[in-house]
């Protein structure tokens, strides 16, 4: 990775750190909100004959973390080359 100045390497991290950043907060909001906090209220809507609230703690939160590695992958690549430092 060879950045042209510091400033664009600043951004550079900047945007990095901030997207996850952003995806932390959803994925903590769906791991330990829907599946702790809000179990009790979640649990009075069925999905595919389960409880709303068990399935977000016990499958729900994978799933969601799953999508998010693949979003942080996709996003990471278009931000490497916004800042022209992909690999070929």
């Amino acid at each position: 990775m060879a950045f042209q100045s510091s400033e664009q390497a600043q951004a550079y991290w900047r945007e990095n750190i901030s997207l996850m950043l952003k995806l932390l907060v959803i994925w903590f909001a769906v791991s330990f909100g829907a599946g702790i906090l809000l179990v009790d209220v979640l649990n009075q809507i069925p999905l595919f004959g389960f409880k709303l609230g068990f399935w977000f703690a016990q499958q729900g939160s994978i799933y969601t973390f799953v999508v998010l590695i693949f979003v942080y992958v996709t996003k990471m690549n278009a931000l490497d080359r916004k800042y022209n430092v992909h690999e070929e």
